[in-house]
């Protein structure tokens, strides 16, 4: 029998050795990489321990699978198996269309305050990509999950709400809207803020990371965007005085290397960094944002290694995490055995390094890198490389085995 996994006082995960794993397979082709994906877990856990680990998997719905046999898109007792069981693991999932869901995936993030999309975007050697030199891509976004348009507010154009709205702005605040608008409010607090930024500061010092930027719109989006940049920067100099440095205080020092056990912060407008991303990426390391801004830059960066196939995330907050294929659900290739399960396999990763077993998320990663040298891929890949072996879903999953 499983154990569950618990917090300290601390805030640290107390794991034991067969912890309770609830897993979402996901819609789509969310069960084809579900069961690849499981099968190198297993696998790679027997290898580094030797039965001494293991994981106790239980399945929790969400998604079509879910309103098939609970008859709800997002049932309770899943946000609650994993709120008691504190990590999760899942698929990819379709939001349903007139159903009154904005995401189901927003939704599990929000009820479990994982505010926190952590998405590290690193080149696997042999992968194809458009860069000429895609090895200096090496970076972690967080992206802040749980405030701006996500949790944003909307009112139809020419609604009885809307023109209330417009009618308040116009008379009580002095603004000018256009009559026909479309009317959204995003939240951006302090609070959401400081506690990104403070993980990302975290994350860049634990893993000896040399510099956190914040990435935003503040030169338009002043009192959102803008305070963004300006919490991130009090947050830094509150809590991480002596281990942080700014860039604007090197360039006033005329430092021209890094402080030894120092962490640079720095801070770009968003639309600049799209360029700094592709032209200069070897200058960062990890990227905290908005929502919005981070939904769109980690999506950019996969594309630069490989593509959403092989982007790995996962949501944290601080009292559970969950960690999820980055893709759709792509359910025209439903029950084919042919998606790449590399998003879920390195995502799977991600989640031993989080519970503290870091060999098995190690041994994973080079399994997978070595299963690409080997021009071994499914076809998102293959069609790209000279020369390519494809191979299936499932078959992809016993190579990356073999090479365990």
């Amino acid at each position: 029998m499983g154990e569950t996994i618990e917090i300290r006082e601390d805030g640290s995960f107390y794991v034991p050795d067969c912890p309770v794993i609830p897993f979402i397979e996901g819609d789509g082709v969310g069960p084809d990489i579900w069961r690849a994906s499981r099968r190198v877990f297993d696998a790679a856990v027997e290898k580094c321990y030797g039965g001494g680990r293991r994981i106790d998997w239980v399945e929790v719905y969400a998604g079509e699978k879910a309103f098939r046999i609970m008859g709800d898109w997002a049932p309770e007792e899943t946000i609650e198996t994993i709120r008691k069981y504190k990590v999760g693991i899942k698929g990819p999932l379709t939001t349903p269309v007139g159903e009154g869901i904005r995401s189901i995936n927003v939704l599990l993030r929000q009820r479990l305050d994982l505010y926190a999309c952590i998405r590290p975007v690193k080149y696997i050697p042999g992968t194809p990509s458009p860069l000429k030199h895609p090895e200096k891509v090496d970076m972690v976004v967080f992206r802040e999950n749980t405030e701006d348009v996500y949790a944003g507010l909307e009112w139809q154009a020419e609604t009885p709400e809307a023109l209330r709205i417009r009618e308040f702005l116009e008379k009580e605040m002095g603004k000018r809207i256009r009559e026909d608008s479309g009317i959204g409010i995003k939240p951006i607090s302090r609070f959401g803020t400081k506690r990104l930024v403070r993980k990302a500061i975290q994350y860049a010092l634990e893993h000896g990371r040399k510099s956190v930027t914040l990435v935003h719109k503040g030169n338009i989006m002043k009192f959102t965007e803008g305070a963004f940049q300006k919490w991130g920067y009090e947050l830094a100099r509150e809590e991480f005085r002596d281990r942080v440095i700014t860039e604007n205080e090197l360039l006033e020092q005329k430092k021209k290397g890094l402080p030894e056990g120092k962490v640079i912060l720095k801070d770009r407008i968003a639309d600049a960094m799209f360029q700094q991303i592709l032209l200069r990426p070897e200058e960062y390391d990890v990227l905290a944002m908005p929502n919005l801004n981070g939904d769109y830059m980690s999506d950019a960066l996969a594309a630069q290694v490989g593509g959403l196939g092989m982007a790995p995330g996962a949501n944290i907050g601080d009292q559970a995490a969950v960690f999820e294929a980055t893709h759709g659900s792509a359910p025209r290739y439903a029950n084919q055995d042919v998606i790449n399960p590399g998003s879920l396999i390195l995502s799977g990763a991600m989640m031993f390094e989080f519970l503290g077993w870091k060999e098995v998320g190690e041994r994973i990663k080079n399994a997978v890198a070595k299963t690409i040298s080997q021009k071994i891929v499914t076809y998102d890949l293959a069609r790209q490389m000279r020369g390519a072996k494809k191979v299936r879903c499932s078959e992809f999953a016993s190579a990356i085995i073999g090479n365990l």
